[in-house]
């Protein structure tokens, strides 16, 4: 099943995250640990501010 793709603004915080998330998921099943952290710590640190 082919997936939707939309187009959509996103500041370049959410493109780091989006692309930290894809490279993440490319690389497993073999997986890089500091990947999965990367990503989580982005994700994290949006939650933590205000959202603009």
């Amino acid at each position: 099943m082919k997936e939707k793709q939309i187009i959509m603004a996103v500041s370049e915080k959410e493109e780091e995250l989006l692309a930290a998330i894809r490279n993440y998921n490319k690389s497993f099943p073999d997986g890089y640990p500091q990947l999965l952290f990367y990503a989580q710590m982005l994700f994290d640190n949006m939650l933590r501010q205000p959202y603009e």
